[in-house]
C-alpha cells in the first residue's frame, strides 16, 4: 500500500500531517542525514583552515553548497549505500568522498571523517536539528500563544467573575487576571528554557581524542573541537564525555517543555470548565456538527484535543528525559533509537498549541452568565464584611458571618439586613453596603 495520510500508522503522519509537516525539516531521516553532511563538511573545512591540508576557498564553498542544495535524491543515494555498509554515518562518509572526486579533490578523501567516531557526527547533527526546531518552530508557537492569552487578558481585564476554590463559590476575581496567571507561568518557564544551552559531543571514540592525538600530538584538539562546535556549529561543547554526549541538557529541555505542557493542560481544563459553566459561548461554523445524536451540541473539542495531545507529548518527553542520560559504561546503543523519536512529542505539542489557538478564537464571552453567578452568590462578600469589622475591633466578626452565611442562600437583601442590625456607626454601615460581588475583586492588575 502506498504511503498516504489515510494509511499512516501515526496520526502525526496521517490525520495531523498538514499541521506538522514542517517538522520533517528537523526530525525526519532525511533531515538527520542532511545535518550529518553539514557537520562532516564543516569539520573537513576547519581541518583545511588549520592547515592540515590545502583547500582553496572555491572548493570549500562548493562543499558548503552540497549542504545548502541537499535534496531527497542525495539522501536516497546515502540510504542505498547504507544498505551495503549497514552503517548510517559511514554511508555519509562515502557519499562525501564521492563528492570530493566530483570536485577533483579526491586526493583529500581520507580527511573526511578523520579520527572520528559516528557519535561525533550524530551528537552534533542531532543537537543542531533540535536547536533549529526549537528556535524556528516550538518557541515561536508558544510565544505566540502567550501573546494571544495576554491580549485576551487585557480585553477582559475589567470583567468581574466569581472565583471557585475547591469548586465552591469564593472571593470574586477578574477574568483578565485569571488569564494573566497562565501568561506569567508560561513566561517563567520559557525563561528557564532559554537558560539551557544546546550542547554536543565531539572527542573521538571514547571522548579523549585518541586517534587525533596519536596522529598529531602537538595539536590542541580540545581547542579545535571547541571552535568547531561553538563557532562553526553554534553548540556548546561538552568537555568530558564517553563515546556519546551526556544528554543531561537535552533532558532539561524535555522537562522544561513538559512543564509548559502541564501549564497548558491546566489552561485547557479551566477554559473547558468555563465553557461548561456557560461563561463562554463558542462561535458557530456553518456545516459543523457537535454530536451525531444531539443537534444542539457545540462542544469545546479544541481544548479537549489539545489536552489529549499534551498528555501524549508529556508521556514521551518523560521517557526521553529519564532514559537518555543513562548509558552503560562508555556507551550502549539504546540512545540511538530513542533519539529518532524526539520529534514526536514536539509534533503532539505543536498540534496542541494550534488547537488551543483555534479554541481561543472561538470563545465569545457570555457576560450575562458571569453577572448572574455573582448576583446569586452574595455570601462571598462575607469575607469583606468580617475583615472590615476586624479592622474596627468588632467582637467575633468571623463567627457572626459564619453563622449568617454558611450553607445558606444569600442575596443583597439578606446581607444588607444583617449590616443594618450591626451595632456600628451609620458611616461604617454605608461603607459595608457599598460592597457587592461585582466590585469585591481586589486589585485591578
Amino acid at each position: 500500500m502506498h504511503t498516504h495520510t489515510l494509511t499512516a500508522i501515526s496520526p502525526i503522519d496521517g490525520r495531523y500531517a498538514a499541521a506538522v509537516q514542517q517538522l520533517s525539516d528537523y526530525f525526519s531521516e532525511y533531515a538527520l542525514i542532511r545535518f550529518r553532511v553539514h557537520v562532516e563538511v564543516e569539520y573537513f573545512i576547519l581541518l583545511s583552515e588549520k592547515r592540515f591540508f590545502k583547500l582553496d576557498k572555491k572548493k570549500a564553498n562548493a562543499l558548503r553548497s552540497i549542504v545548502v542544495d541537499f535534496n531527497l535524491a542525495m539522501a536516497e543515494e546515502i540510504k542505498a549505500t547504507e544498505k551495503i555498509t549497514n552503517h548510517d554515518v559511514k554511508a555519509v562518509e562515502y557519499f562525501l568522498k564521492k563528492q570530493l572526486d566530483l570536485l577533483e579533490i579526491g586526493h583529500l578523501k581520507e580527511w573526511v571523517h578523520f579520527g572520528l567516531t559516528s557519535q561525533d557526527i550524530n551528537n552534533t547533527a542531532i543537537p543542531i536539528a533540535w536547536k533549529e526546531a526549537m528556535e524556528f518552530e516550538y518557541l515561536p508557537a508558544i510565544l505566540n500563544l502567550e501573546q494571544h492569552l495576554s491580549a485576551l487578558a487585557n480585553t477582559w481585564k475589567q470583567v468581574s467573575m466569581l472565583a471557585r476554590t475547591h469548586g465552591q463559590p469564593a472571593s470574586p476575581t477578574r477574568l483578565g487576571k485569571e488569564l494573566m496567571v497562565f501568561v506569567e507561568r508560561i513566561e517563567n518557564q520559557i525563561q528557564l528554557f532559554s537558560y539551557i544551552p544546546f550542547s554536543g559531543k565531539f572527542g573521538g571514540a571514547t571522548g579523549n581524542f585518541n586517534a587525533h592525538h596519536v596522529a598529531f600530538p602537538k595539536t590542541d584538539w580540545v581547542k579545535f573541537a571547541n571552535e568547531l562546535l561553538e563557532d562553526k556549529l553554534g553548540l556548546q561543547r561538552q568537555q568530558y564525555t564517553t563515546q556519546i554526549e551526556h544528554y543531561d541538557l537535552l533532558a532539561a529541555h524535555f522537562d522544561a517543555i513538559k512543564r509548559i505542557n502541564n501549564i497548558l493542560i491546566d489552561l485547557c481544563r479551566d477554559i473547558w470548565t468555563y465553557v461548561s459553566m456557560d461563561y463562554f459561548k463558542q462561535k458557530l461554523k456553518k456545516g459543523e456538527v457537535g454530536s451525531s445524536a444531539m443537534p444542539h451540541k457545540v462542544n469545546p473539542i479544541d481544548f479537549e484535543n489539545a489536552e489529549g495531545n499534551l498528555g501524549l507529548a508529556n508521556a514521551q518527553l518523560e521517557h526521553l528525559s529519564s532514559k537518555l542520560p543513562i548509558s552503560r559504561l562508555q556507551r550502549d546503543l539504546t540512545d540511538s533509537t530513542v533519539l529518532r523519536n524526539m520529534g514526536v512529542p514536539i509534533a503532539h505539542t505543536l498540534i496542541a498549541i494550534a488547537s488551543i489557538e483555534k479554541g481561543l478564537n472561538k470563545l465569545i464571552l457570555h457576560e450575562a452568565k458571569l453577572k448572574a453567578d455573582l448576583d446569586n452568590n452574595w455570601a462571598v462578600v462575607a469575607e469583606a464584611i468580617q475583615t472590615i469589622l476586624r479592622r474596627e475591633g468588632y467582637p467575633k466578626p468571623y463567627e457572626a458571618l459564619k453563622e449568617l452565611t454558611r450553607g445558606q442562600v444569600m442575596n443583597k437583601q439578606t446581607v444588607h439586613q444583617f449590616i443594618s442590625k450591626l451595632k456600628i456607626s451609620a458611616v461604617l454601615k454605608a461603607e459595608l453596603k457599598k460592597i457587592t460581588p461585582h466590585n469585591y475583586t481586589g486589585l485591578n492588575f
